[in-house]
């Protein structure tokens, strides 16, 4: 019989301070007893993006208190549980050091067990804490730093099928918000501006359709959005704000028509492998903007194949999905001591050739 676990799980890995706790019962359902998450949006609101430093101080000074308050809305004492998880990677290495070192704290204060988890793999597995979905799924994560198309076999066993080559798709939309005077986070902000925007007034290009395969590219977009830019501000002396919201509008429609034939490369190649129940899940920040969403729904329809998506508070850095790794990994015997290192790169596919590049650090993605 299958014991119930209850995980503590602690995120630092970029902007978002957060712990949760999460219990999962004899049948493999997976409850979040409680979900605590303080963002830094105003910490970082006047440098245009996420500050390093800034965020792994203010981590540092989160972390305790977020643990406390996990604790206190799940009702439960660290007496109660079973392990505690933490991201080790990748991320801003400050922050995922702050996560690892409270972590160990907690560990070596308790003897409770210690797991490292892949901050990827935490948004991978997300659907299976949500829709208790069976492996292998397929895998379409989509963040502010991350685009990879992966199968899912396992907790550690995740096969790419592509990636980006260059910008994720979050980044390439926190560029240009900047470029177009609009706040961050730039995904939101992007895409509300979009819905009073004519998406085909401007034509952006839908970088690398015409290559084979699932690899995707977003760096170029940012360039043709600037270069339109300055072409209108040239021609007219400025920009609208009608203006603004047609180039919103354009760009996210380039987005989301690459992703969607990605997507449909992607689920080929998956069903290849003739799965019993086929699932596309999608999950990351950039899985809460709806025009993303509705034509990967679409895609899916078109070729028989389940679509999920976690919530949208699940969506974006958070806990819950690290405890759930966690418990994920704890059942397979996994266990980590005061040597867990924090890492800055950890591809999920350990076998396939980095797609943008290693050093020092290691492989990238």
């Amino acid at each position: 019989m299958v014991q119930t676990l209850t995980v503590l799980g602690l995120e630092s890995s970029c902007d978002d301070t957060a712990a949760a706790v999460v219990r999962q019962s004899e049948d493999g359902q997976a409850r979040i007893l409680s979900s605590v998450v303080h963002g830094q949006t105003e910490l970082h609101s006047d440098f245009g993006g996420v500050v390093p430093e800034i965020a792994a101080r203010a981590h540092a000074e989160k972390l305790d208190v977020c643990v406390a308050q996990a604790l206190d809305k799940a009702g439960v004492g660290l007496g109660a549980l079973d392990a505690i998880a933490v991201t080790a990677g990748p991320g801003l290495i400050g922050g995922v050091i702050s996560g690892v070192m409270c972590a160990k704290g907690l560990s070596a204060a308790t003897g409770l067990p210690l797991v490292g988890v892949n901050h990827l793999a935490g948004h991978a597995l997300t659907p299976r804490l949500t829709d208790r979905v069976a492996y292998p799924y397929l895998m379409l994560l989509v963040s502010g730093g991350h685009c990879q198309y992966l199968i899912a076999n396992g907790p550690d066993d995740f096969v790419r099928l592509g990636g980006t080559i260059d910008d994720a798709p979050g980044e390439a939309f926190d560029k240009t918000a900047r470029l177009l005077g609009l706040p961050q986070p730039g995904g939101p902000s992007v895409e509300a501006e979009a819905k009073h925007g004519d998406p085909g007034r401007f034509r952006f290009p839908r970088p690398l359709l015409d290559r084979e395969g699932c690899d995707l590219s977003f760096s170029g977009l940012k360039t043709a959005l600037m270069r339109m830019r300055d072409q209108i501000v040239r021609d007219k002396g400025g920009l609208t704000r009608q203006d603004r919201a047609d180039l919103c509008a354009g760009f996210q429609q380039a987005i989301v028509d690459t992703l969607a034939e990605k997507t449909r490369r992607a689920i080929a190649q998956y069903l290849a492998n003739d799965p019993a129940d086929p699932v596309l899940a999608v999950a990351g920040g950039v899985a809460a903007n709806q025009a993303i969403r509705q034509a990967l729904e679409t895609v899916c329809a078109q070729t028989d194949t389940r679509f999920t998506a976690p919530p949208l508070a699940l969506c974006t850095d958070n806990a819950a999905m690290i405890a759930y790794a966690g418990i994920e990994r704890f059942r397979t015997g996994a266990r980590d001591g005061m040597d867990l290192a924090a890492r800055p790169r950890w591809p999920l596919d350990q076998t396939s050739p980095a797609m943008l590049g290693g050093g020092k650090k290691g492989a990238k993605a």
